[in-house]
């Protein structure tokens, strides 16, 4: 799309955006949020979450450290409420941010939004696309909150999340799920992993139905960082339960941009680089005391599916298609399914991976674009979360080599396809992680088990 002339329409339209204020609530049925968006006088966005009660939840009792979590959200809430219209400015009223805060977010919208910006023909620049300006008086100091060495882990309905979640617990580690918007396969993953619904954390996010009208009406849509938002929301969940670990599953792969020779990344809020600048900007300003980390960082996607295999109980419940997921369901149509299946292919027997699945991806030829993404014959990856064409190369040439030694026994996709001899590693462990010494070793002894 090139909707570069609706973006500077836009701007000179609607020139500023400001943050107003946020508020939250403590009942017998958990805590309530929600948080005041404007543009100008006649937009007001009013998104809000519900945190439903456990009996394990203990808040705080300093009520600072829940005032600075929830704005905080608010801050990470705001960018799906700006690109619609794009505003050059944004006011933020109940806050002093001071520079190294403004050039946090600013980093984290413009990279966040990359796709964003790629998708709609835009160009926009970080020193250009927006000026934050900060009006409140209070700044933002980091608090001291009693947690303990236990553990918090998003589940999404992967298999990614899926394995932190077993070689956390088969650890002896104590652990608390946690859900955003809760669906099938989030629930019965957590249900095989032996948590009942009160063993669960559970969000409950909704969008501001004005937001949703401009976008039918044909204001500027697209990819927003998701990630970067479940990480504030965790901190504020690891304060509800007294929890210091946030353990999420983001693989080395989100680290390789989407846009052959670019720093577009469909997945940069899942990148280590995020990750060690959401790390030191939470010690500075919010607390020193969580441990915000990706328990998988140090490991590549054909590992994940490795260990993935060998947890035959969640094969008929784990889904990650984004295209079927309000039906939850794998929709063998898009390039999300494709990679799952591709990956797992060397571990799994292809007759049990076709009945996840309910087709051989390999053999669909109306497949073959996002194949040809997926080996790196295109200019761009899919926009979807995805393993570096590294990892897809070898697991092709591991299903090959395994299951379709014979060339005219191979699936569709496979038959003009080359192999190269697998350059993944199986069985070591990279380097660059915010991982402790104790956690490394799970996951090193993991992979050496054959």
């Amino acid at each position: 799309m090139n909707n570069q002339k609706k973006y500077n329409t836009l701007r000179l339209t609607f020139p500023e955006m400001s943050y107003e204020s946020f508020e939250y609530s403590f009942s017998d049925s958990g805590m309530d949020m929600a948080f005041n968006f404007s543009v100008g006088d006649k937009i007001h966005f009013r998104p809000t979450a519900h945190i439903p009660l456990r009996p394990f939840m203990r808040p705080p009792m300093d009520h600072a450290i829940i005032d600075s979590l929830v704005f905080h959200i608010g801050m990470i809430e705001l960018v799906s409420y700006w690109k619609c219209l794009c505003p050059p400015t944004v006011r933020i009223r109940q806050r002093m941010l001071d520079e190294g805060q403004i050039a946090f977010w600013k980093k984290l919208y413009f990279n966040g939004l990359g796709e964003f910006f790629y998708t709609n023909g835009i160009h926009a620049t970080m020193d250009d696309f927006m000026q934050i300006v900060s009006e409140g008086t209070a700044p933002c100091r980091p608090l001291g909150i009693r947690l303990d060495d236990s553990y918090m882990v998003p589940v999404g309905g992967g298999k990614d999340s899926v394995v932190t979640l077993e070689l956390l617990r088969n650890a002896g580690a104590d652990i608390r799920p946690l859900i955003v918007n809760p669906r099938g396969a989030t629930t019965e993953c957590v249900a095989k992993g032996g948590f009942a619904d009160d063993d669960t954390v559970v969000i409950q996010r909704t969008l501001d139905p004005v937001m949703l009208d401009l976008n039918s009406k044909g204001c500027l849509n697209g990819h927003t960082p998701f990630s970067a938002l479940l990480a504030f929301y965790t901190l504020l969940t690891a304060a509800l339960t007294g929890r210091r670990n946030i353990a999420l599953s983001n693989e080395s792969s989100a680290n390789e941009a989407t846009v052959i020779g670019t720093e577009i990344n469909h997945q940069y809020s899942k990148s280590l680089e995020f990750e060690n600048d959401f790390r030191n900007y939470v010690r500075q300003y919010i607390s020193a005391d969580f441990n915000y980390f990706s328990f998988l960082r140090p490991l590549n996607e054909l590992q994940i599916a490795m260990l993935f295999s060998r947890q035959e109980a969640y094969f008929d419940v784990f889904k990650s298609c984004n295209a079927g997921s309000k039906q939850d369901i794998w929709c063998g149509r898009c390039p999300k399914c494709l990679f799952v299946y591709t990956i797992l292919s060397p571990f799994i027997p292809p007759q049990r991976l076709d009945a996840i699945f309910g087709k051989c991806m390999l053999d669909d030829p109306d497949m073959a674009q996002y194949f040809e993404q997926l080996t790196g014959h295109a200019d761009t990856k899919p926009f979807e979360c995805v393993g570096t064409v590294s990892e897809v190369n070898s697991a092709l040439a591991m299903a090959i080599d395994r299951w379709y030694p014979q060339p005219e026994s191979r699936p569709a996709l496979l038959r003009n396809y080359r192999p190269q001899p697998p350059a993944t590693p199986l069985h070591t462990l990279l380097s660059e992680h915010n991982l402790s010494a104790s956690q490394l070793s799970i996951l090193a002894d993991a992979v050496r088990i054959q």
